[in-house]
């Protein structure tokens, strides 16, 4: 029972970004992120970026996204921001 609403919820999101145009995300990055790796690392890797890159392109300080990354701190709301501007995500993707 567990496992077909997961599966559900699996298509109703498909369905969802789908809708919203919502970008195609190789099945490997999205393995990562269900074993539970860190969705600013995943996305960080899918975009091809180092922690320096992505600390240019958002504003963020490097130490500060490798601390998002190992879990050791969740970030601010703005700071969520804009690394999720500069990785072209919603916020929610990152959370």
């Amino acid at each position: 029972m567990l496992t077909a609403a997961n599966d559900l919820a699996d298509i109703i999101a498909y369905d969802r970004a789908i809708a919203e145009g919502g970008e195609s995300i190789p099945a490997a990055y999205v393995k990562r992120m269900i074993e539970g790796e860190v969705p600013l690392r995943v996305y960080r890797d899918l975009r091809g970026l180092t922690q320096a890159q992505l600390s240019e392109s958002s504003g963020v300080n490097r130490v500060q996204i490798a601390d998002i990354e190992a879990g050791r701190k969740s970030g601010s709301v703005d700071t969520i921001r804009k690394l999720a501007g500069a990785l072209s995500v919603r916020i929610d993707d990152l959370i």
